[in-house]
């Protein structure tokens, strides 16, 4: 870990044992332990926690009061809103220490996750999926997936810029910001 290649506010603090990529940014009041792998150019808001082991691709935006515990991956271009909460363990007792049993969260390559929403473990969020603020995510959602709700409940498709994708007679929809299309098959969403 190069410190040269990183930008720390000097009241976060570094555990040794991590990797953090060159060009991200690290604020206030933020704690990264060991053996976590944070990539390149990530924005790590202040009061938040990286958990060992956790892995952060490339380009991941963390927003504030974030804690992102030891069992999750995201990918590249992820987007994590403020207070949002991750779970690692499925029945958690204070009087029973169950750590090593961990569910692994995987969360996919530019997955959005509004502000205030709770990802319970053990689940994938795939591609370009987008979980509205305040969501409960209980089971995984498919790519480029639009949920919202307690439970969360799937109530559209969204494009790679977030745009809503509103599919015509034959399955096809246009995203209006970048002008990409999109096709719908059997419950799956693919760019063509």
């Amino acid at each position: 870990m190069n410190k040269q290649d990183f930008f720390a506010h000097e009241t976060a603090v570094i555990d040794e044992g991590c990797s953090i990529g060159r060009g991200t940014k690290i604020w206030h009041f933020s704690h990264i332990m060991p053996n976590c792998i944070i990539g390149q150019k990530c924005n790590i808001g202040q009061n938040v926690v990286v958990s060992p082991e956790v892995v952060l691709g490339n380009n991941v935006k963390v927003q504030n009061n974030v804690s992102i515990y030891t069992g999750v991956t995201c990918e590249d271009d992820v987007f994590l809103g403020p207070s949002m909460v991750f779970t690692n363990v499925i029945n958690p007792r204070s009087g029973v220490n169950r750590r090593g049993q961990y569910d692994k969260t995987i969360v996919k390559k530019g997955v959005s996750i509004g502000a205030n929403a709770t990802i319970v473990c053990g689940i994938t969020l795939g591609e370009y999926a987008f979980i509205g603020a305040g969501t409960v995510v209980i089971k995984d959602v498919p790519a480029y997936g639009l949920v919202v709700g307690n439970p969360a409940k799937q109530i559209g498709w969204m494009s790679e810029f977030g745009q809503r994708l509103i599919f015509n007679e034959t399955n096809k929809a246009k995203c209006e910001e970048s002008g990409d299309w999109y096709q719908l098959e059997e419950g799956r969403v693919t760019k063509i």
